[in-house]
């Protein structure tokens, strides 16, 4: 079978050198892709975000199965039009990949659900924003609603940190669009840890643990990045924290998204926070993480091509997913 991936990261040479230990698949494509895919895959030159042009080389080339990488497509509404040609594609329609694309969203279905996470309030006006800040307890995060390349959060130990915070986003625009409305939440301490897992609409299979690096600098004092590296499995993802989130966070987040009439196919990622009251969902994203995916699908034992037929066929159930008892690293 031939093959479309489409992003251009270490997530996607990730993916592309999994599918290409598939005995199913003779050829990969992968637009736009990087030097390193080139070494898996043939590099493809459409951007992530030129949807016609992606549909129209699906076509072309009579693509069997084309794996959606990047959050930006995803929320663009990428699957949609893919479906829309007759196409196989994995990933969240337009109206699932909202569970990343809008940190506000996720928060409120989190709220409703009972799912648990940070204490928090939406804002789209920048004086309202302040208003709340007067009174809040420090530290405090600051989050962009909408997409910003895992930078839109952040840390703030003042109320004047947190002031200027407000202006950054809000005003200055640092984020574009993504900071017109801003998710104020209190400050969580514990572990992070992530975990990615396969999802068909109704059935959730999780993969291994992961745990990145997020902050620059020594000791955590910088700011956040998108992760500057990663290894997997997580020593802070124990038996009980597993039991913990299957029975309170995993299930419950895939029925919450069906209850909203928002089928989600595809990769859910689990940001947690460990924290002395227990595991809480700091964040979700609608695809595989980046790093994260560089140390995961190394491990996994089951052909990817299989895995990603059963959750747009419905019949993950049906799926033993397998790890390596193993350890993998990656440094960015």
């Amino acid at each position: 079978m031939k093959v479309l991936i489409v992003g251009s990261g270490g997530r996607e040479h990730a993916i592309a050198t999994a599918v290409a230990k598939s005995p199913k698949v003779d050829k990969i494509y992968c637009a736009p892709g990087n030097a390193g895919i080139g070494q898996v895959a043939e590099c493809v030159n459409i951007g992530a975000m030129e949807f016609d042009k992606l549909v129209d080389f699906a076509k072309e080339k009579e693509i069997d199965l084309t794996v959606i990488g990047m959050d930006d497509p995803l929320v663009g509404g990428i699957v949609d039009k893919f479906e829309e040609a007759g196409l196989r594609v994995f990933g969240p329609r337009k109206n699932a990949a909202i569970l990343e694309g809008s940190k506000a969203f996720s928060k409120d279905l989190m709220k409703k659900y009972n799912i648990p996470t940070a204490g928090y309030e939406n804002f789209d006006s920048p004086e309202e924003a302040m208003k709340y800040l007067e009174t809040s307890k420090y530290p405090i995060v600051l989050k962009a609603d909408g997409l910003a390349l895992g930078k839109g959060v952040l840390i703030c130990n003042t109320k004047e940190e947190a002031m200027d915070g407000v202006k950054e986003l809000m005003l200055d625009k640092k984020f574009g669009n993504a900071g017109n409305t801003i998710v104020i939440e209190e400050f969580m301490t514990g572990r992070e840890v992530s975990v990615l897992s396969f999802v068909d609409g109704k059935t959730i299979k999780i993969m291994t643990s992961a745990q990145d690096h997020k902050r620059a600098k020594d000791g955590d004092q910088g700011l956040n990045t998108g992760g500057m590296g990663t290894f997997s499995p997580s020593p802070f993802y124990t038996e009980e924290v597993d039991e913990f989130c299957k029975k309170y966070v995993y299930q419950a987040t895939v029925d919450a998204m069906a209850a909203e009439g928002r089928e989600f196919k595809g990769v859910i990622f689990f940001g947690l926070m460990l924290t002395e009251d227990g595991p809480k969902v700091l964040e979700y994203n609608a695809r595989f993480g980046d790093p994260e995916a560089q140390v995961v699908l190394p491990r996994m034992k089951n052909d990817i091509i299989d895995v990603f037929e059963a959750c747009i066929d419905g019949t993950l159930d049906q799926i033993d997913l397998q790890f390596e008892d193993n350890a993998c690293v990656c440094v960015v």
